[in-house]
């Protein structure tokens, strides 16, 4: 069976998203995390979005056609047009990307289905999206990378009430001083 993956930069206090500004120095302009996580998630066949990482992510379908892109985003580009994307969304109309499909609603039962199909691992990707697949019990592995930001507010990594017991299966700090950690679910 595939393991479903959550994976985000967060900030130093734990949240994916900030209330104001953005979580500090991350992977697009460090080529050394940007290779690794190049590399980290090369295998994953199909991501599952929520609709604002969609349209933030979607950059990547037509990236290959700018001049000047760097070696480890062309090979970013090339691996995210490669997998299957699943965007969940209530108002979104179309996709903008090929291999993507649209789900009006975030189904536990079906994602177990798809994870019980799948020959490639699987990925939840934005902290709303994520924090429901996490509340069924569904995620295996949890990758952060953390900034050295501490931003005060905004949307945590982890849901609110849910408790989770977690071993610590590896970890990497990079030359920026990101830090990597990598979770099995017990």
């Amino acid at each position: 069976m595939a393991k479903l993956i959550y994976s985000m930069i967060t900030s130093l206090d734990g949240y994916a998203e900030a209330a104001e500004g953005d979580l500090g120095s991350g992977v697009a302009e460090d080529a050394e995390v940007h290779t690794f996580v190049n590399d980290l998630f090369r295998p994953v066949g199909t991501y599952l979005y929520g609709r604002r990482i969609y349209e933030t992510m979607v950059f990547w379908e037509t990236a290959l056609e700018k001049p000047g892109l760097e070696p480890q985003h062309e090979q970013y580009a090339r691996d995210w047009q490669a997998a299957e994307k699943v965007v969940y969304s209530t108002t979104l109309t179309s996709v903008s990307s090929a291999r993507t499909r649209i789900e009006r609603s975030f189904d536990p039962e079906a994602v177990r289905q798809l994870k019980a199909d799948s020959p490639h691992d699987l990925t939840v990707d934005g902290p709303n999206l994520a924090g429901q697949a996490v509340r069924a019990g569904l995620v295996d592995e949890y990758h952060l990378f953390i900034t050295t930001t501490a931003v005060g507010g905004g949307k945590r990594f982890f849901p609110d009430g849910v408790r989770l017991e977690l071993d610590l299966v590896d970890q990497r700090r990079f030359a920026s001083g990101l830090l990597y950690a990598r979770y099995h679910t017990r």
